[in-house]
């Protein structure tokens, strides 16, 4: 597991990313245990389209007053445009005794994101209980993530079994397939990782699980994956107004997941 000086950053994101830190140090003090970096700063580099992502680990529950001042610190520093600056913040908060020892499903105590900015600009409370989807995050900080305060990722959080990462991808996959019209770009890259994952148990950056997966397609298929692994990678501008194929490709991907799903469960 790496320390943060492995990986190169930007000056402007270097800076975004340390005054989160600092927002985080300043408001959860003694209860703070680890911050890990993770996503495509530690993949295969920031993109244009790239989330800062981090995963903090506490000691107990962040009570009303500190939510509170986490969110109002994240709604100024984290970006709200996709692809401008500063970049967009994900940040996940977790309870080490709620993931340690493992069980499913795993608990977050709080969650930033900037889908979530017009609700929480209102005084909304963070997102916070049984997500899945943790089950995969919580793999990736396992695999590949960066300190940033505390102790490495393997010493915070336990391995997550493959069965329960395929469990996470099947809960997950209803809700990011009602996305599909409306976050076309991710949506479309992570059904490939999803079935990467469910295939090899690792969570594959996503232009990485795109090149694996786009041999298998048919043409109209590796199409709409093609456009998307080149917008994210910058090499295109924007997906077209119009993906001929689209929601096929969703109900082929979906089926393959679960099929993989069966075969993982069998094996």
């Amino acid at each position: 597991m790496r320390q943060a000086d492995d990986v190169s950053m930007s000056t402007a994101d270097a800076a975004q990313e340390a005054a989160v830190v600092e927002l985080v140090r300043s408001v959860l003090d003694g209860d703070l245990i680890g911050v890990q970096r993770y996503g495509s700063a530690v993949h295969d580099g920031l993109r244009r389209f790239s989330d800062l992502d981090l995963l903090v680990v506490t000691r107990r529950t962040i009570g009303p007053a500190r939510r509170r001042a986490l969110v109002e610190g994240l709604l100024g520093i984290s970006g709200p445009e996709p692809g401008a600056r500063p970049r967009p913040v994900e940040l996940t908060v977790v309870v080490a005794g709620e993931v340690r020892p493992w069980r499913y499903p795993p608990r977050v105590d709080l969650q930033y994101g900037e889908w979530l900015r017009p609700e929480l600009s209102t005084g909304a409370e963070p997102p916070s209980g049984p997500d899945p989807d943790l089950a995969v995050l919580l793999t990736s900080v396992r695999e590949r993530g960066v300190a940033l305060a505390g102790p490495r990722a393997t010493e915070l959080l336990d391995p997550v079994p493959h069965e329960d990462l395929v469990r996470a991808v099947l809960d997950g996959l209803p809700g990011l397939l009602a996305e599909l019209h409306t976050d076309t770009r991710n949506v479309v890259l992570t059904l490939a990782r999803m079935l990467v994952t469910v295939r090899t148990g690792r969570i594959a950056p996503k232009t990485e699980a795109a090149e694996l997966v786009l041999p298998r397609l048919s043409d109209n298929d590796g199409n709409v994956l093609a456009h998307a692994r080149a917008v994210h990678a910058g090499e295109q501008e924007a997906l077209p107004a119009e993906l001929p194929g689209l929601d096929d490709f969703a109900a082929r991907m979906a089926a393959a997941i679960r099929q993989a799903a069966i075969r993982a469960d069998a094996g």
